[in-house]
């Protein structure tokens, strides 16, 4: 009844259409007829809620404010501008770079995380600011500040951060880096850590439904990561880490304007970890012991005069792990019952290009292709059982912009190519497939900013393995009052799972794996299916001269057909299709406020209901905390002249008890409660920057220093039946501290 009454709200919503006059223009990166335009620069009104960020064409269009009459424009690497508005107006506004001036400029920073009034999509931008409030060492360690997306432990062995958001895991995400989808298939388990957090500029994340132009994977949400630009990054960054358990961590920019046109940067990464770690003395390493080196390299191409923009990217990736018993040799122990060890070898090339062309006379209209390669090879093993995954992909998406009548009806319609060849071996049997898509979208947005904009999408595919099928998605956005926007969507997600890459962890367990074999077209099995419905209510606030919002979510993920993940048994592990109900419903609140000047306080409160029918009965989603509660807080000093500065920064997750996997038919040593205890973990960072040049921070991690006192069951008699490292609900480090520096020029 649910998702009914939400479609006809959005619905009658989408009835209220009004007129709204607006304020236009281009942002560019110095006059004259050479000038490049500059995607991503913030276009807002001072002392207002009120922004928008250029589009991949430097172009903006804000809302004319009556109230407001300061519009500034602030871009990465040049100086912000301010201008004076009093009456809705076409602008061409170019900045200047920062080493060009000498003068004072004042200046109002943009919120470290920054959530839209104005679009139909529920979407938060999490720019780098927020980044460095924590170690952030790669993508999946980018969230810990951020209360839309939850992190916790997939396993005992491995230390890998799995992220969830709407209460489901990531394989149901789209994980996107520039809109060119990147974390799938074989790359699901690690390949958040394969993304160094130096490199990322900002993260997109939107909830519910997507957009059809990124394609019909995407379920319960997408997160896209743009990269730093070589046009606009530091000309030499390097950043280094370490921490008391042994992890240390280099990240090196170099970035060089060539021509007017072409710029190019080169970015190396590596980190190694040789330290032992056995806290709780279980004779298991508490984190997996190994080293990774990444290297990209990026191409920047603006000529705004003809309307060419485009980004190559070429990237290579060697990353090892060596897990299991802290005397485990590979050399000696590997297949033998020795020592229990585990040792993950990935080796990534990915390569991706993005040309997008404006028409000069028709400024609205713009042609836009994507495409990319990667080849991923994953040699592992996990006791005595082997786990190899070779997983070739191309994708290519084709898109046109344009107008209908006026610049408030707008479209984009293209064609999407894939291609995914798995080579997949699980110990003696060959689960090798190819996949491939075909597809077509149209999605129509209309934009009165004042009152009313909405998405309404569709894409056909046709899948060699999926059949054809639609995919319609629709979002829609009412302004009822000033700082007040109400949100509605709904669309339809479809996916093949990769049941084995998606749950490696289960491979270091003396679980069986049983496949009930229906017929279906992936691992005899059908493709999950799913409609996600949602609300959300976000309302700006300004209290004692101190700006703030509180927002409000629910949404709900229904699921047609889902591929269940059957643990419930200690000693084996099924998957099998859905035979009843499976839904996930979320609900958040969340307050953001300006406590002090520069002392700034955001606090959360999530609910989630995740339950699904297994062959047992219907049961809540195991290790998965239905309360959750978040606060942080970060307070920075008054910058001087040079940019010198502290910064403190306090997070607490409060997570309450978890549901437990069944292990009542395990002998009594090896049982488990049927819940887990209330928990607080919490994180603290301080920065000195001492000019803008160099910084360094010092931070703990889990200060409260709780610990799963068990997370590898008969961790005595690891050839045994009972031996399983995948029920992890606690940390299983202790307190942590880490430090390290930023120097940039």
């Amino acid at each position: 009844m649910n998702k009914y009454i939400i479609v006809i709200l959005m619905t009658l919503l989408s009835g209220l259409a009004f007129s709204q006059e607006k304020v236009e223009g281009v942002v560019l990166d110095s006059e004259g007829a050479n000038a490049l335009s500059l995607s991503g620069a913030n276009v807002y009104w001072q002392d207002s809620q009120t922004g928008v960020v250029t589009d991949f064409d430097g172009k903006f269009s804000i809302p004319y404010l009556k109230e407001f009459n300061r519009l500034i424009i602030s871009y990465v690497g040049f100086e912000s501008d301010t201008l004076t508005v009093n009456e809705p107006k076409n602008l061409r506004i170019s900045l200047k770079p920062s080493n060009e001036l000498d003068e004072v400029v004042v200046q109002q920073e943009r919120d470290a995380i920054q959530k839209t009034y104005f679009s139909p999509q529920n979407v938060i931008t999490v720019n780098s600011a927020e980044l460095l409030k924590a170690a952030c060492c790669n993508l999946a360690e980018s969230f810990e500040t951020n209360p839309a997306i939850d992190v916790n432990l997939s396993d005992g062995l491995t230390g890998t951060k799995q992220i969830q958001m709407l209460g489901l895991t990531s394989p149901y995400l789209l994980i996107t880096q520039e809109n060119i989808p990147m974390v799938r298939g074989a790359s699901q388990a690690y390949g958040l850590s394969f993304t160094p957090g130096t490199w990322i500029e900002s993260i997109q994340i939107t909830k519910g439904a997507g957009s059809v132009v990124n394609g019909y994977e995407s379920i319960s949400g997408q997160i896209n990561t743009e990269l730093v630009k070589p046009l606009t990054d530091n000309a030499v960054f390097v950043n280094g880490y370490a921490n008391q358990n042994g992890r240390y961590e280099l990240n090196t920019h170099f970035n060089r304007k060539l021509t007017d046109k072409w710029s190019t940067g080169l970015y190396i990464h590596g980190n190694k970890r040789t330290q032992i770690e056995d806290d709780n003395e279980d004779g298991f390493l508490d984190a997996p012991l190994g080293e990774q080196l990444n290297v990209m390299n990026r191409w920047q191409y603006q000529d705004a005069e003809k309307g060419f923009v485009s980004f190559f990217n070429v990237r290579f990736l060697n990353d090892e792990k060596q897990v299991g018993q802290v005397d485990f040799d590979p050399d000696t122990d590997k297949f033998t019952t020795n020592a229990w060890g585990s040792e993950i070898n990935t080796r990534r090339f990915d390569t991706s290009l993005k040309l997008g062309y404006v028409f000069p006379e028709l400024p609205f209209q713009s042609l836009g292709f994507q495409t990319s390669y990667s080849y991923h090879k994953q040699d592992s093993y996990f006791g005595f059982r082997t786990y190899d995954i070779n997983h070739e992909s191309l994708y290519s998406n084709l898109i046109f912009n344009s107008i209908i009548g006026d610049t408030r009806n707008k479209f984009k319609t293209g064609i999407t190519f894939a291609y995914d060849g798995y080579d997949e071996m699980v110990t003696a049997t060959d689960y090798s497939r190819v996949d491939n898509s075909v597809g077509a979208f149209f999605e129509y947005s209309y934009e009165n900013l004042e009152k009313v904009s909405l998405t309404a999408g569709i894409r056909v595919d046709n899948h060699n393995r999926l059949g054809t099928f639609v995919t319609p998605r629709f979002h829609i956005r009412y302004t009822p009052w000033e700082k007040g926007s109400l949100r509605g969507s709904f669309g339809r997600g479809k996916r093949a799972a990769n049941i084995f890459a998606e749950n490696q962890s289960l491979f270091a367990s003396a679980r069986t794996i049983n496949i009930d074999d229906a017929g279906g077209s992936v691992y005899g099995l059908d493709p999950e299916d799913a409609w996600n419905y949602g609300v959300s209510f976000l309302q700006g606030f300004n209290f004692l001269n101190k700006k703030g919002d509180i927002s409000l979510d629910y949404y709900i993920t229904d699921f047609r057909n889902q591929i269940v993940v059957d643990w419930e048994n200690p000693q084996e592990v099924s998957f099998y299709n859905l035979d009843g109900d499976s839904s996930a419903k979320s609900f958040q609140i969340e307050l953001n406020y300006e406590l002090l000047t520069r002392l700034n306080f955001r606090t959360s409160y999530k609910f989630y209901d995740v339950s699904t029918d297994y062959k047992s009965g219907s049961l809540q989603k195991p290790l998965l905390a239905q309360d959750r509660f978040f606060i942080n807080l970060g307070y920075e000093t008054e910058a001087k002249e040079n940019g010198s500065q502290w910064k403190f920064d306090y997070t607490l997750h409060s997570m309450g008890k978890k549901r437990l996997p069944d292990t009542s038919s395990n002998p009594v040593e090896y049982q488990l409660a049927e819940f887990s205890s209330p928990y607080n973990h919490m994180n603290a960072q301080i920065t000195k920057v001492f000019s803008k040049n160099i910084e360094v921070y010092l931070g703990a991690e889990n200060l409260s220093d709780i610990q799963q006192s068990n997370p590898v069951l008969g961790a005595n008699d690891p050839f045994g039946p009972n031996f399983d490292t995948t029920i992890v609900f606690a940390p299983i480090m202790g307190r942590m501290f880490y430090g390290g520096f930023r120097f940039k020029i």
